[in-house]
């Protein structure tokens, strides 16, 4: 089949505004509701929900200090939960497990089987000290 190299047929040629009504209509942004996404709270707004339904509200953003921040204690706090008897014995030792970082502010003196997911140095070296040890999860 031989091809076309003209359009078949050429609508409306001959007609003064070719079925698009008065000159100033198919002009402008204001034909199309505005530019870009005006509107689509107002006249748009079957259209943002059919087609864009997540659009508008909140997306979900954290700060990154609370998003990475894991829990914390201080071993002053252990060594009060050591001292109301909340910790078990296991042998000379006291064991308490935690998820999250110990810090080293206060002191114990009790000797401490410790499991936790991080230390600082120096709750590491005061556990040490008072003849306790570390395990890291």
């Amino acid at each position: 089949m031989p091809r076309r190299r003209e359009k078949k047929k050429v609508s409306l040629r001959g007609h003064r505004r070719h079925g698009h009504g008065n000159v100033k209509n198919r002009r402008g942004s204001g034909n199309r509701g505005g530019r870009g996404n005006a509107g689509l709270k107002k006249h748009k707004w079957t259209y943002t929900v059919k087609f864009l339904p997540d659009h508008f509200g909140s997306k979900g953003f954290v700060r990154q200090s609370k998003k990475d921040a894991l829990p914390t204690i201080n071993l002053w706090q252990i060594e009060n939960m050591v001292n109301k008897g909340e910790l078990k014995k296991d042998g000379d030792y006291y064991v308490f497990e935690f998820k999250g970082k110990v810090l080293g502010t206060g002191k114990i003196n009790n000797a401490l089987k410790l499991k936790c997911t991080s230390i600082s140095e120096k709750a590491k070296q005061k556990l040490e000290a008072a003849g306790g040890s570390v395990e890291e999860l």
